[in-house]
């Protein structure tokens, strides 16, 4: 076969797809086997904790933290399950911004000031499964209930992950927090009592399945005496709440928590104490948490008191501070809420939801 003939033959057997191009093949197998080495590696290293705790400036301390001590990089890219939100509900779903006229306090925790709501001081564990998008909404939207009504209620993430589908996104491989509060208003979710989340304990006993699909959704109470339908609470609303740093502050400091969203680096990862800023560490995704306050530190450096959903071994007993008033990794970029509904709530309360404070949002 002569040099032109065996040109031609290669090149209708690369556009077939049957080969590939001499010149990118290594170039792709050592992106691909590098990309398989980071993912298969651990996600905390001892270069990290010591690049932070020796860094003059970084203002937070890092750890080994036991809630990571067996986690690989992929493993720990899996929970963080905030998908971007579309560019049209951005534009379409209403922003709420509060009259500056409003005297906020320099610190706030929701914990104390609303003592009476057991929720809100909660520290949850969503295990091995993506589902901080959905954590962050129930958790909300629990607290909001106390708060408006007296109702000291622990609502179902289970029912909002499982059974949202296709409409918040992937379940334990992530969705929308926006998407997960038109579930709220539009279909309620359940109490935890009658639909427990399918992983509450983490992944730490024997013989533990590293990864977990999402659960099955059952639209049956695991106790028989109660009622799927008349278990269910709903949001009243949903919105985005404008990134200014005060009407996000006005929001929490009027009507509770609120579920934001942030990009997660490998550092945060260490996190152990201190007002949070990325240092060092590729992006690893996007997580849903729920803010409950504000404050300063004695050296002056404006921070968001924040409840994650990793249990208490990481962080301050499960909670962290981050960096207030300069977007640190988008984090008063994508605030979203809703208040509590009068539906299924006994009758006593429906006067409430005539209240302008509520129709008017």
């Amino acid at each position: 076969m002569g040099f032109s003939a065996r040109v031609c033959l290669l090149t209708y057997l690369f556009l077939l797809g049957t080969i590939s191009p001499p010149f990118r093949s290594h170039q792709v197998l050592a992106e691909e086997a590098h990309s398989k080495l980071k993912l298969s590696s651990q996600i905390l290293q001892d270069s990290i904790v010591k690049q932070i705790n020796e860094h003059p400036n970084a203002g937070w301390k890092a750890s080994l933290n036991p809630r990571f001590s067996n986690f690989t990089v992929g493993e720990f890219k899996h929970l963080l399950g905030v998908k971007p939100t579309p560019h049209r509900e951005l534009r379409q779903t209403p922003v709420i911004s509060h009259p500056k006229s409003l005297k906020l306090p320099n610190n706030f925790d929701a914990r104390t000031a609303w003592s009476q709501c057991s929720t809100i001081g909660r520290i949850l564990d969503q295990g091995h499964c993506g589902s901080c998008w959905a954590f962050g909404a129930v958790e909300s939207l629990s607290d909001r209930f106390c708060i408006h009504f007296g109702t000291n209620v622990s609502l179902s993430v289970n029912d909002l992950l499982a059974c949202c589908g296709f409409l918040c996104g992937g379940g334990c491989d992530g969705g929308y927090p926006i998407y997960a509060w038109r579930y709220l208003m539009h279909h309620g979710v359940v109490t935890e009592e009658c639909d427990p989340y399918f992983d509450d304990i983490g992944c730490s006993h024997p013989g533990c399945e590293p990864a977990y699909p999402t659960p099955k959704c059952v639209r049956k109470c695991v106790d028989g005496n109660q009622m799927w339908r008349s278990s269910k609470h709903y949001s009243l609303s949903t919105y985005r709440v404008d990134s200014d740093p005060y009407n996000i502050m006005a929001e929490v400091y009027k009507y509770g928590p609120v579920e934001v969203s942030f990009s997660v680096y490998e550092d945060f990862a260490h996190y152990k104490s201190g007002v949070y800023r990325h240092i060092t560490g590729d992006m690893m995704g996007g997580h849903a948490v729920k803010l409950i306050g504000w404050g300063t530190t004695d050296d002056g450096e404006d921070y968001w008191l924040v409840a994650n959903q990793w249990n208490r071994s990481w962080g301050e007993d499960g909670y962290f501070k981050i960096r207030r008033g300069t977007n640190e990794c988008g984090i008063e970029e994508d605030a979203v809420a809703g208040l509590p509904s009068t539906k299924n709530l006994v009758r006593e309360f429906a006067g409430e939801a005539e209240d302008g404070a509520y129709v008017s949002m």
